[in-house]
């Protein structure tokens, strides 16, 4: 994550954001696969245990990134 935000932040990218859709998607797929890394490493327990959100949304989460 310390290395995600800084890059997200950045003004190059390895695909500029001047190409449209593409530029973004590069980004976001980057915060995909932190976030599910991050899942998987905390484990299901502490994902329920911290999620602010509703319980579909809780879900959503748990069914794209699958824990242990």
């Amino acid at each position: 994550m310390a290395l995600l935000i800084p890059y997200l932040v950045m003004p190059f990218d390895l695909i500029p954001d001047l190409i449209p859709v593409v530029g973004q998607l590069d980004d976001a797929l980057l915060v995909a696969l932190l976030f599910g890394y991050v899942a998987r490493t905390a484990g299901r327990a502490v994902i329920e245990e911290l999620w602010p959100g509703s319980d579909e949304g809780l879900r959503v989460v748990l069914t794209l990134a699958p824990t242990s």
